[in-house]
């Protein structure tokens, strides 16, 4: 009789992995060989000017080595609720986003194929609790995601919100018999999404609908971009004129730096300010400005493309202050040296704000579920800004620290859909 696979796939804002499900066994595939830890992949896309495209950790490979050349692509998943982004032209050929995401779980498919063995046309692909606060954007955002699985060669195609996989995970964990009310807290690069669920140890029942043993679930729009955006906003973009006066001929009076300037606040913004007519607009504000050579910088930060590597500084500082009380954001570029001191309370002052909007989720989820901190027996966390000492701090206050939980921050998500695909086998 011949096995029956199925994959488990957590295509991510940042980061994707990949679980096989073999006869209800599963697995985390090594999917991407390039990177040194193989178990996850950069959500990332680079084209060069021969119209090679590269994925994850070869394309950012690439796109270092290439610097001035190609288009380099990250965070694609955030725009799939934008209805505003249909299509972008590379190098002569139109790509809808949903041709970029294929691109990505092409690759992916195609490992976790070599690691099986055989051709697999079944995913369990994960979603966020909310890819959008609007419903129909919401809605919206899990088509175009079902349309580009369906383009990277897969048949069928189920879903499992991700913090639900992530219980899952944690479920295969318990000891036969132990029933435990936990909460799962899944922290991605463009979302926070909580679960209240039921979780039973020992042998599941694969086959069974897990709705009834699911009380609540929530979400919100903050990840760990949201918290490297804020960093690049407070510490770094005063480099590139976020503070600069513009005066007007025939004006007495300043002007702020124009709307634009916004765009530093995410990375995958910035190449916007590539347009032609962007580019003039700012030339025409050098000009006029009180600091011509923050304007240089950040004309170069375009021309130059290098506004990837400032977040990788961005985001090394922000995972350094997880474990220390103060750090250097530090980047050097040309004629342009980056020297930011930050302590970890100057960023949690940054992120407060967003803090507490997950502070509030959390709230209404229990609300939903009908429970309060003490029917929780477990708080099960994972992403990778679980690790932040202030997002730590919510569950210790509401929770105590004794019943929060940990395990792999990146591949749990994955490991659960590949438990999840049992039902569909």
């Amino acid at each position: 009789m011949p096995s029956q696979v199925l994959l488990g796939l957590d295509f991510g804002t940042t980061n994707s992995a990949l679980a096989i499900n073999r006869d209800g066994k599963v697995e985390i595939v090594d999917v991407d060989e390039f990177n040194p830890n193989g178990k996850t992949m950069r959500s990332v896309l680079f084209f060069d000017e021969e119209k090679n495209v590269y994925v994850g950790y070869e394309a950012i490979a690439k796109y270092v080595e290439e610097i001035s050349y190609g288009r380099y692509m990250q965070s694609i998943k955030a725009f799939l609720s934008d209805k505003t982004f249909e299509s972008t032209e590379i190098y002569g050929k139109t790509y809808e986003i949903e041709d970029l995401v294929a691109i990505i779980l092409r690759k992916i498919r195609a490992r976790g194929e070599e690691y099986a063995g055989e051709s697999v046309e079944d995913v369990v692909l994960g979603r966020p609790v909310v890819f959008s606060e609007d419903p129909q954007k919401d809605v919206f955002a899990e088509s175009r995601l079902k349309a580009a699985a369906e383009k990277a060669g897969f048949k069928n195609i189920f879903f499992q919100l991700e913090p639900i996989a992530a219980a899952l995970a944690f479920e295969s964990s318990l000891k036969s018999g132990e029933e435990k009310v936990v909460l799962v807290g899944d922290f991605g690069g463009g979302t926070s999404d909580f679960t209240v669920i039921t979780l039973r140890g020992g042998k599941t029942q694969s086959r069974v609908d897990r709705k009834g043993d699911i009380l609540s679930v929530g979400g919100v729009y903050i990840g760990g971009d949201t918290f490297d955006s804020r960093m690049m906003w407070e510490k770094v973009a005063p480099y590139f004129g976020r503070d600069v006066q513009i005066k007007f001929v025939m004006e007495d009076y300043w002007h702020s730096m124009p709307p634009l300037i916004n765009k530093l606040r995410s990375w995958h913004l910035i190449p916007q300010l590539r347009d032609r007519n962007t580019r003039e607009s700012i030339r025409k504000l050098k000009a006029l400005a009180d600091r011509k050579d923050l304007i240089e910088n950040l004309e170069n930060l375009i021309d130059d493309n290098y506004g990837f590597m400032l977040f990788q500084a961005i985001e090394k500082a922000k995972c350094e202050l997880s474990s220390q009380e103060e750090t250097l954001i530090f980047y050097k570029e040309f004629s342009l040296i980056i020297r930011e001191q930050v302590a970890r309370l100057e960023f949690e002052d940054m992120i407060r704000e967003d803090v507490e909007k997950i502070r509030m989720c959390i709230k209404n989820v229990l609300k939903n579920a009908g429970a309060n901190a003490d029917d929780i027996d477990i708080v099960f966390l994972t992403g990778g800004s679980s690790n932040i000492p202030y997002i730590k701090k919510i569950f210790e206050e509401m929770f105590g620290q004794s019943k929060i939980r940990r395990t792999d921050v990146f591949t749990s998500v994955a490991y659960g859909l590949g438990i999840s695909a049992s039902m569909y086998l």
